[in-house]
């Protein structure tokens, strides 16, 4: 099972000009087919006027669907570079679409290539990545002269804290990605000579942006 991978969380935009022509790369999240296609239709209505608007996306955690589109350029020069960037990159769940408005001078094969690629490159520069990790939220219950520990084996191991309770016990809450489970459950016990309570609760994905916790539900 795949516990981690990366995605766009808020879309960019780019551009490059590449011998008078404009690249402009437009890089969004989206989750279906419907939602891809949609999105291409925005962009196709947005620059109705450019020569080409060229396309790929990826979408399931495990790349289940890809799709590329040239868009009337010589096949194999566009949408097909522009899905290995996004391969390339281990980006699921995404969509790209690159505008081209035709600036008089002829790319070759290798030039459009070499073009579609680096748009798409400058797109993903303006949008934000991140890795979902599926984890499961622990409990940890102790007493307020195990708290100091508890928060040092944590920020030792990179774990975020959801919240911390402080009644006449201190109940904190973590996210523990699957695979470490046994790994910091075992510096928990050890560290607090097994005084500190532990229990397993909910699964849930869950990403680190700006200083903050994104959760997101169990897919």
């Amino acid at each position: 099972m795949i516990t981690a991978y990366k995605t766009v969380y808020l879309g960019g935009q780019g551009e490059i000009t590449e011998k008078k022509s404009r690249f402009i790369a437009t890089v969004e999240p989206v989750h279906s087919e419907e939602e891809a296609a949609a999105f291409l239709e925005r962009m196709k209505k947005k620059y109705w006027d450019a020569s080409h608007n060229c396309s790929a996306y990826v979408i399931g955690f495990e790349n289940q669907l890809t799709r590329c589109s040239d868009d009337g350029e010589p096949g194999g020069t566009a949408g097909r570079p522009m899905l290995d960037v996004l391969l390339g990159e281990k980006l699921c769940d995404t969509a790209v679409v690159v505008t081209r408005y035709f600036g008089g001078t002829l790319l070759g094969t290798g030039g459009l290539v070499r073009a579609y690629s680096k748009s798409v490159q400058e797109g993903l520069s303006h949008a934000s990545v991140i890795e979902k990790q599926y984890a499961r939220k622990l409990e940890i219950q102790t007493d307020y002269n195990g708290i100091g520990k508890i928060q040092y084996i944590l920020g030792q191991a990179g774990i975020p804290i959801l919240s911390s309770h402080y009644t006449d016990q201190v109940r904190v809450e973590a996210l523990i990605p699957v695979d470490r489970i046994a790994e910091i459950e075992k510096k928990l016990i050890e560290g607090t000579n097994g005084k500190a309570g532990l229990q397993l609760l909910d699964a849930c994905w869950f990403a680190l942006f700006g200083g903050e916790i994104l959760l997101f539900p169990e897919a």
